[in-house]
């Protein structure tokens, strides 16, 4: 699929001479978007040619990554099992019953259990029960991931300065500080509190990924309004007007967050006069159902949800 890249008008911007476009990733696959398809290819591809019948990862109630793993499932033919965080809610929320539709087993850990996901021997027992398992840690972040996320910038050919993305567990961002392989300036935004850990995180993906490490890239860990999955009214109106001059939906636990940031920035004129700034939608607007219910959130209405 051809990149699709959207520049944006902003009076903003053309005040401060800066240009900025959006990486449209959320458009790559209509049931597996942006950053998770990029994360899952590669993934899906050594699952098959190792013969594994059965997709098994980790995530929380309202996780992108379980949605797309159980449309993954469906569409190339896995069966799939999400161990979620926490006891079992019902109804189910719109993610969830999202997955079951798919045909993913849902089974539940508590929170202790929950911390044990990345202990070999908890893994090795929880596969146990399942056929011919192909494990997918939490997020979605391993080496075939970062490979998967190094074509967010091997594939783009319009000229750029910085880029700019998302950060949760640090796999896309790694991916695309491998893939620029030391070109121009890539800023990544901590959607967790506390997410100066990343550094050591992204530098030991990178490095093993590529064999060496790079300095052209940052962290900006002021814009997670709380923490991951808060939000604020200042974001949620951020979003709304976003979505109003754009006509691109943002989700409040990623990529409103990193375009927030990024608006910011320019108005403090971090980034010189004539910058090309590229921001990577990264998608999860699948959690908008679900977040919108949780909150009791007016907007956004189910159409512009779809």
């Amino acid at each position: 699929m051809p990149v699709l890249l959207q520049p944006l008008s902003d009076p903003l911007l053309t005040h401060k001479g800066v240009e900025l476009a959006v990486l449209r990733e959320d458009l790559l696959h209509p049931g597996i978007p942006g950053n998770k398809w990029r994360k899952l290819k590669y993934n899906l591809q050594a699952a098959q040619k190792q013969g594994c019948e059965t997709l098994v990862t980790f995530g929380g109630a309202f996780s992108n990554h379980i949605a797309a793993v159980a449309a993954a499932g469906k569409e190339f033919g896995f069966s799939t099992i999400g161990y979620i965080r926490g006891e079992e809610t019902l109804p189910l929320n719109p993610t969830l019953a999202f997955a079951t539709g798919c045909g993913m087993q849902l089974r539940y850990l508590s929170r202790s259990d929950y911390r044990l996901r990345q202990d070999t021997r908890f893994q090795a027992e929880i596969l146990k029960s399942a056929p011919k398992p192909y494990l997918l840690p939490e997020g979605g972040t391993n080496l075939l991931a970062v490979k998967g996320c190094t074509k967010i910038v091997t594939e783009l050919t319009a000229p750029w300065d910085m880029l700019c993305v998302a950060a949760g567990t640090g796999g896309t961002l790694a991916g695309i500080v491998a893939g620029a392989v030391g070109k121009g300036k890539i800023i990544g935004f901590p959607a967790l509190k506390g997410g100066e850990f990343l550094w050591d995180e992204v530098t030991e993906l990178v490095q093993e990924y590529a064999g060496r490490t790079y300095q052209n890239w940052e962290l900006q860990t002021g814009y997670h309004f709380g923490g991951y999955a808060k939000h604020t009214p200042e974001l949620l109106d951020f979003i709304q007007t976003f979505h109003q001059r754009h006509d691109i939906l943002l989700d409040p636990v990623y990529t409103g967050k990193i375009l927030f940031g990024v608006f910011d920035l320019i108005r403090k004129d971090y980034f010189p006069e004539g910058t090309k700034l590229i921001a990577v939608h990264t998608g999860g607007q699948q959690g908008w159902a679900g977040y919108a219910q949780r909150y009791g959130l007016a907007w956004p209405s189910a159409d512009i949800i779809k």
